[in-house]
C-alpha cells in the first residue's frame, strides 16, 4: 500500500550541471558552439547529399535519415538547457513539457539505434553481394523500412510511456538537465521495480539486438574484404565502414553505460553520459563522415563552390 502522498504537480524544476555562475555561463558558451556546429553540420551533409546526384543511393538515403535525427535529437533539448543555463529563475518545466520531452528524446533515440542497424545491413550487402545490391537494396525496400524503422520506434517508446505514466509524490525536482526517463522515475509513487525492469527489457531489443546484428554484419563485411585483391577496394571499403562504426561505438557506448546499468544507483555522472549522447555524438557524426569519406567531402566542397 503506497503512503506517500499524491500531488498534483504542474511544473518540474530541473537541477541542471551545475549552480555556479561561471560554471553555467563557460557551459552555456561551449554547448552553443556545439549545437550551432551541429545544426550547421547536420544541414550541410544533407544539402551535399541532396545537391549531388551521384550520391542518391541507399547508403546516403539513410545517412540523410542519421542527419536529421541528430539534428532534432539534439534540438529537443540543447536550446532548453542553453536557456536554462543563462536564466536567473533556474531550470523550470511544465509537466506537459517535461512528458514530451522525455518521449521525443526515447522515441529518437530508439529510432537512431535501430537506424544503424539498417545502415550496418546496407553495408554488409554493398560489399558482399555487390552485383546484387540495388536488387536487394532496391528504393521500394527502402521506402518500407523507413516506415517500419520510424513507426515501430513510436509504437515501442511513446505509446508505452504515455500509457503507463504514474503519478508524482516525490517531489519536483528532477536531478537532471533534461527529462530523462530515469531520473524522473525517482519521482513517482510507489515502488518502480517493475517500471525499472521494462526499461532493461526494452533497452534489450533496442541497444542490445541491434548492436549484436551490426556486430554479426560487419564480422561478415570483414570476411569479404579480407577476399578483396584491389588494395584501393580495400581500403575504400574500409574507410566506408570505419565511419559506421565510429558512430556505432560512441552512440551505443553512452546508452547501454546508462539504460542496461542499475537503475537504482542513478548518480550525477548519468548527468554528463548524456551530455555526450544527446549534444556530442550529433555534432561529431557528420564531421566523422564528412573527414572520412572521400565523395561526401566532394560533395560539400560542391555546396561552397555554388554558393
Amino acid at each position: 500500500m503506497e503512503n506517500e502522498n499524491q500531488t498534483v504537480v504542474k511544473e518540474f524544476i530541473l537541477t541542471g550541471l551545475s549552480q555556479d555562475r561561471r560554471t553555467r555561463i563557460l557551459l552555456f558558451v561551449l554547448f552553443l558552439f556545439m549545437y550551432l556546429l551541429t545544426v550547421f553540420g547536420n544541414i550541410l551533409l544533407i544539402c551535399a547529399v541532396i545537391a549531388n546526384s551521384r550520391m542518391h543511393t541507399p547508403m546516403y538515403y539513410f545517412l540523410c535519415q542519421l542527419s536529421f535525427l541528430d539534428l532534432f535529437y539534439s534540438t529537443s533539448a540543447v536550446p532548453k538547457l542553453l536557456l536554462d543555463l543563462i536564466s536567473t529563475i533556474g531550470g523550470r518545466i511544465s509537466y506537459i513539457g517535461c512528458i514530451a520531452q522525455m518521449n521525443t528524446c526515447l522515441f529518437l533515440g530508439e529510432t537512431e539505434c535501430i537506424l544503424l542497424a539498417v545502415m550496418a545491413y546496407d553495408r554488409y550487402v554493398a560489399i558482399c553481394f555487390p552485383l546484387r545490391y540495388m536488387v536487394i537494396m532496391s528504393w521500394r525496400i527502402c521506402k518500407n523500412i523507413t516506415v517500419v524503422v520510424w513507426l515501430g520506434s513510436f509504437a515501442c517508446s511513446v505509446l508505452p510511456t504515455v500509457s503507463s505514466l504514474r503519478p508524482i509524490c516525490k517531489g519536483n525536482q528532477i536531478d537532471h538537465f533534461i527529462c530523462e526517463i530515469i531520473a524522473l522515475m525517482k519521482l513517482v509513487c510507489g515502488d518502480t521495480s517493475f517500471d525499472e525492469a521494462k526499461i532493461i527489457f526494452a533497452s534489450f531489443f533496442t541497444l542490445l539486438v541491434p548492436l549484436a546484428f551490426i556486430l554479426v554484419s560487419y564480422m561478415c563485411i570483414i570476411a569479404s574484404i579480407w577476399k578483396i585483391h584491389s588494395t584501393n577496394g580495400r581500403t575504400k571499403a574500409f574507410s566506408t565502414c570505419a565511419s559506421h562504426l565510429t558512430v556505432v561505438l560512441m552512440f551505443y557506448g553512452t546508452s547501454m553505460s546508462l539504460y542496461l546499468g542499475p537503475t537504482k544507483q542513478f548518480s550525477k555522472k548519468h548527468k554528463y553520459i548524456t551530455v555526450f549522447y544527446v549534444i556530442v555524438t550529433p555534432m561529431l557524426n557528420p564531421l566523422i563522415y564528412s573527414l572520412r569519406n572521400n565523395e561526401v567531402k566532394s560533395a560539400v566542397m560542391k555546396v561552397f563552390s555554388r554558393s
